[in-house]
């Protein structure tokens, strides 16, 4: 799927804007969709985050750029008009627009090169490549970016447990359970879980701090094969044997498709987990990891300013 960048919606968005009083930015959305005929699924694609759709967040930001030139102004909050520069643009009647045409006006330029200034300066940091690539906002830039280094983390961290010891795999697992709030405390869980002297841990943890019910565990710290149905078939017949319902089976690697398909099927209730999954899981619990830089983004507190008119 692949949608127009914020460039696209430049010269759109300014003819819609001439045609109304003022353009309301739900409204730009809305008609945006429209003119663009995209369908419920690119409407719906989010940003890396999660939080924002990807039409309204390059629809919002054609909005702040044509600002920037003076082609579009604010009347109030989420409500723009256009100018007069903006009319005397259509006049020309441009085929397409684009940030190196709004660059021509010194309003756009000052605000490209005040990011540039302070990019310089060491401050305020804005990536470089928000100045080369333009078909991109500074969302997505700075979203991509934070996903491309998670991603190498999180091939550089199964490759860590990959290479590790038999005994560093059975203290990863431990830390990994009590973080997710298994196995009451970290020492309580160690004291759960035994060798099985298959390069792997095998054991029982409490489902929560007071026993209540018991998760029955096991552990394979391979480099290359998948988990196949066999082993699995074994694992539930394990937990057959200790009259236990419920089951986790963590590897390092992957399963086969006919295992993920066999634990559908059987009455007790097991979770795999992949090496992929269980690096995830060190990502959201933080284990293993330490923090480098965080970067807090800001935007208006516009109920703050609805209070003084």
């Amino acid at each position: 799927m692949e949608l127009p960048n914020f460039q696209a919606f430049l010269l759109p968005v300014l003819k819609l804007a001439d045609k109304k009083a003022e353009l309301k930015l739900r409204e730009a959305y809305h008609l945006m969709a429209e003119e663009f005929n995209f369908t419920p699924e690119e409407l719906s694609a989010l940003l890396p985050s999660g939080k924002q759709a990807i039409v309204h967040n390059r629809i919002s930001w054609s909005i702040t750029a044509l600002k920037k030139a003076g082609l579009l102004r604010s009347v109030q909050r989420g409500v723009c008009q256009i100018t007069e520069e903006g009319k005397k643009t259509l006049a020309k009647d441009l085929a397409q627009m684009d940030v190196h045409y709004l660059m021509t006006f010194p309003g756009y330029e000052n605000f490209k090169n005040s990011s540039r200034k302070k990019e310089d300066n060491g401050s305020d940091r804005v990536p470089h490549s928000f100045h080369e690539d333009t078909s991109q906002t500074p969302e997505e830039i700075l979203e991509k970016g934070y996903a491309s280094l998670k991603e190498q983390t999180l091939s550089d961290l199964l490759d860590c447990i990959k290479n590790g010891t038999p005994s560093f795999f059975e203290t990863l697992v431990v830390d990994a359970i009590v973080k997710m709030g298994y196995g009451g405390s970290r020492q309580e869980a160690g004291k759960a879980i035994g060798k099985s002297g298959d390069e792997g841990i095998d054991g029982i943890i409490n489902e929560d701090r007071l026993g209540l019910d018991v998760i029955y565990l096991q552990a394979k710290r391979y480099t290359e094969n998948s988990v196949g149905r066999p082993e699995i078939q074994k694992f539930a017949g394990a937990l057959l044997g200790k009259r236990a319902k419920k089951g986790i089976f963590i590897t390092t690697s992957d399963f086969t498709n006919e295992a993920k398909e066999y634990v559908k099927t059987i009455e007790a209730k097991i979770i795999l987990i992949s090496g992929r999954q269980l690096v995830e899981l060190m990502w959201e619990y933080n284990i293993g990891l330490n923090s480098v830089s965080a970067y807090e983004i800001k935007k208006i507190n516009t109920d703050y300013f609805e209070e003084y008119p």
